[in-house]
């Protein structure tokens, strides 16, 4: 699973004038950082052909920087809408120079693409939220299907604190529409321990992040945060706080496999 030839990161060191909270936030990140590892190794030991679903946000490139600098049996991967920011593709190019790894792309089937906008228009998710589904079943559901084709497991970079709709979230589910296994094994962690560990190891962040993005999806159904808002305020913010989901997590899910724990 390691190659001594594989990219390594800088060390990370506390400055000599470090105060004793500093080394223990160190020591912390540390240890999470071990754990992390630790279950990404054992989701990839425990199934044939692993799969990550990245948004290329800030959680994402963690489990990403993780993976790659491990160089994990891990396929990273994203779903290139049609409809995302400049700066988010451009963080398939900055992996690539940075870790030497090509992202793999899948896009929205053209002739539903361009059903849907003939039908309705381009940004008809606007008028409801059928509608919405219905752009986001066509540019994202439809092409983790077929990412996930071959697949026995897959990982996301969820997180139980990013909004009440999560509140729940397990480390390991079971994705009953596909029949695999699905991972989260950042479940637990903070917004406040990925942002420590992303600057820590300076790891690459999409640049709307520093705008008020805390989640980033497609351009038109993003916008940024007001203060206090919860970090997906700003996606689908016309729509109430208990529809706020694409449909590449609700609704799919049930058994708990007990094959691999969150240590």
């Amino acid at each position: 699973m390691r190659n001594e030839s594989r990219w390594e990161p800088a060390p990370t060191t506390v400055p000599s004038n470090a105060t004793d909270a500093e080394h223990q936030d160190m020591a912390l990140l540390d240890e999470m950082e071990a754990v992390l590892t630790e279950r990404l190794a054992r989701i990839a030991g425990s199934h044939r052909n692993v799969k990550f679903a990245s948004s290329l946000a800030a959680e994402d490139m963690l489990i990403t920087h993780v993976v790659l600098r491990e160089q994990l049996p891990i396929t990273v991967f994203t779903l290139n809408t049609g409809r995302l920011h400049a700066e988010t593709l451009g963080m398939i190019d900055r992996i690539k120079a940075r870790y030497g790894y090509d992202v793999v792309q899948y896009a929205p089937q053209a002739d539903a693409v361009e059903q849907y906008v003939a039908e309705h228009g381009a940004n008809a998710f606007y008028e409801s939220v059928d509608l919405r589904k219905a752009c986001c079943q066509i540019r994202k559901v439809e092409p983790l299907g077929r990412a996930l084709a071959d697949a026995d497991a897959w990982l996301t970079g969820q997180r139980r604190e990013q909004s009440v709709t999560r509140g729940e979230l397990a480390f390991a589910e079971h994705d009953d529409a596909r029949g695999i296994a699905k991972y989260n094994p950042l479940f637990d962690w903070t917004e406040a321990q990925v942002w420590a560990y992303l600057t820590a190891r300076d790891v690459p962040v999409n640049p709307l992040h520093a705008r008020g993005y805390p989640s980033i999806g497609c351009e038109p159904c993003t916008r940024a945060i007001r203060p206090g808002e919860d970090s997906r305020a700003g996606r689908w913010w016309w729509e109430s706080r208990d529809s706020k989901e694409c449909g590449l997590h609700a609704g799919n899910l049930s058994k708990i496999p007990v094959s691999v724990q969150s240590t």
